[in-house]
């Protein structure tokens, strides 16, 4: 019996289903709970939002509980009618809009739909781009359910906040798939759509060094830079969408000086009371993160490739001001890639039951609330095991022999010999 249950579990079909459903019941869920009162928190975070002029707004006003596609949602109406794509608008939603012109154009698909519908299609395209890029990973499927499994809960934590996180993963993933299978044009194709939902999605561009046809990917991805960056043109002037360009550049430059995220500076800052040292954190963690890429002779190895995608998916949450607890599902995604692309080890499964505990389980109910306010929050818990697991991934990286290679067999290990 416990065979056959394990079996269904470890079935591809039943992911996707278990993936659909949580995303039409996340989006349920949110549009249930109605609305709440704003008001003023006791303490404020670092971050743009938390300034006296901005908050004050908001008091006394009705917010939903699905408040990320309702700003979603209105940047498209802001968009077509010539409004400040950036700007505060209290009466529609919280905090700021910061995508790109062309994300906006694109919620248009959704904008005049019922919230129930189009969250529902939001959030049921964030789980199924994870779901299908997974699934492209050269592991065999036994792997990639447990993969799909492992990432669930953090997955979850997207969709009931309604965002962009589970789209950004399973683009990066999808584009590393497509250089394998030697698709280039439309792995610059998910790659510039990722940049264009958040920036970080660029860092996926230096997949390019593996693999031939450079000169088609550049083009490729120059060509649909350029595309997507005129596609607004459809709906607003020229001189508008350079205004709405210029004020998205701003708020970027303002929420960086602002903010610290669940992050190694965040970290930092929390543990040791280390302030102002995001610029040379982040400027310590490029280098490392490029450190790799001198092996050359590696660049071929399907091993080393993999661990680059994992490194640059926890890369871009570890080190980002802007992360929180739902982007995590990103950097889950590239631990689950390491564990599963090396050797089984005790001391590797040890550091993931960290990640799976601390990392995915540190804001669910698991933990009581007492422990999440005075120890997880403000310790920034959640990121600790994950900035682990990405320096012994950029150790093994620095290691890795040039025979290494993901091994068939039962146990589906790696060889390393």
């Amino acid at each position: 019996m416990l065979q056959k249950i394990r079996a269904i579990l470890l079935k591809p079909g039943t992911l996707l289903v278990v993936f659909v459903v949580a995303a039409i019941i996340a989006s349920v869920q949110g549009i249930l709970l109605g609305t709440h009162e704003f008001h003023l928190p006791k303490v404020f975070p670092a971050d743009i939002m938390n300034k006296p002029e901005y908050m004050n707004q908001f008091i006394g006003r009705q917010l939903t509980e699905y408040n990320n596609y309702v700003i979603f949602k209105y940047s498209y109406f802001h968009l077509i009618h010539g409004s400040d794509l950036y700007g505060l608008y209290p009466a529609e939603h919280w905090d700021f809009y910061k995508y790109s012109p062309t994300f906006a154009l694109f919620m248009g698909s959704l904008a005049y739909l019922p919230d129930v519908i189009g969250l529902s299609i939001w959030n049921v395209l964030n789980a199924i781009t994870v779901f299908f890029a997974i699934r492209m990973l050269p592991f065999s499927v036994r792997k990639q359910c447990l993969i799909l499994w492992f990432i669930a809960l953090e997955l979850l934590t997207c969709l009931q906040n309604n965002q962009s996180n589970g789209l950004m993963c399973g683009l990066i993933i999808a584009a590393y798939g497509c250089m394998e299978q030697r698709k280039t044009v439309l792995a610059t194709l998910w790659l510039v759509l990722a940049m264009y939902i958040k920036v970080y999605g660029a860092i996926g561009f230096c997949l390019f060094l593996f693999y031939p046809d450079k000169l088609k990917f550049i083009f490729s991805s120059i060509l649909w830079t350029v595309i997507f960056a005129a596609l607004p043109l459809l709906v607003t002037s020229p001189h508008t969408l350079a205004w709405q360009y210029q004020n998205w550049a701003n708020l970027m430059i303002a929420d960086a000086a602002a903010a610290r995220g669940i992050s190694v500076a965040g970290w930092l800052y929390s543990w040791f009371g280390i302030e102002n040292v995001k610029m040379y954190v982040t400027a310590i963690g490029l280098v490392l993160f490029l450190l790799p890429f001198v092996r050359f002779r590696l660049y071929g190895n399907e091993v080393f490739k993999l661990l680059i995608l994992a490194s640059m998916l926890v890369w871009v949450i570890i080190f980002n001001h802007k992360a929180e607890s739902s982007t995590f599902i990103i950097a889950v995604a590239g631990v689950a890639i390491w564990y599963f692309a090396m050797p089984q080890a005790k001391w590797r499964s040890a550091l993931i039951w960290l990640v799976f505990v601390f990392t995915c389980l540190g804001t669910t109910d698991i933990f009581p609330m007492a422990v999440k306010k005075q120890f997880i929050y403000p310790y920034k818990i959640k990121a600790v095991p994950c900035i682990l697991v990405w320096c012994v991934i950029t150790a093994e990286l620095m290691k890795l022999k040039p025979s290494a290679k993901i091994a068939e067999g039962p146990a589906d290990a790696v060889s390393v010999a």
